[in-house]
């Protein structure tokens, strides 16, 4: 994905079913993210496909398949039980464009919030988070998730 296809005016956008389609992957997002932040990390893992990427600058090489992805969230569960830490995911501004063989590309912003215990919220991180979704199983999947964080690409040109 590139933004290049961001800047096309061939997406779903007008189309008819489009506010249908739309609104599903909002609700897919909505569970898949409450189900990381709560880490429920098998039922998180479910939300992808078997053989999915997932790519994202805090490591130091992509997460494959489900198995690792669930190990993932075990870690982060591990890592903020021992920090005193809640994080929350938001997805936002979010951009659905079709994809080849009924895939859907998607674009977004990913804020991360943490709560100390005891302390107030504040914003961790500002990420940009891309997609390829698939259908599955009576809605969607993710196939390749590829997550960029502001901070670390400032001035690089990219998101």
């Amino acid at each position: 994905m590139t933004t290049e296809t961001l800047d096309r005016p061939d997406g779903l956008a007008g189309q008819p079913g489009f506010g249908e389609v739309y609104a599903r992957v909002q609700h897919f997002y909505a569970h898949q993210m409450q189900l990381f932040d709560r880490h429920d990390a098998d039922g998180w893992a479910a939300t992808f496909t078997e053989d999915a990427v997932f790519s994202v600058p805090t490591l130091d090489a992509p997460v494959r398949g489900r198995a690792h992805l669930a190990a993932t969230v075990l870690r982060n569960r591990r890592r903020q039980q021992d920090s005193g830490e809640q994080h929350r995911h938001w997805i936002g501004m979010l951009d659905v464009r079709p994809g080849p063989d009924g895939a859907l590309r998607t674009r977004c912003y990913a804020l991360v919030y943490v709560t100390p215990r005891g302390g107030s919220s504040r914003l961790l991180r500002v990420c940009v988070m891309e997609d390829e979704l698939v259908p599955g199983d009576g809605g969607w999947l993710t196939r390749r998730r590829v997550v960029t964080r502001d901070d670390l690409a400032c001035g690089r040109g990219t998101a």
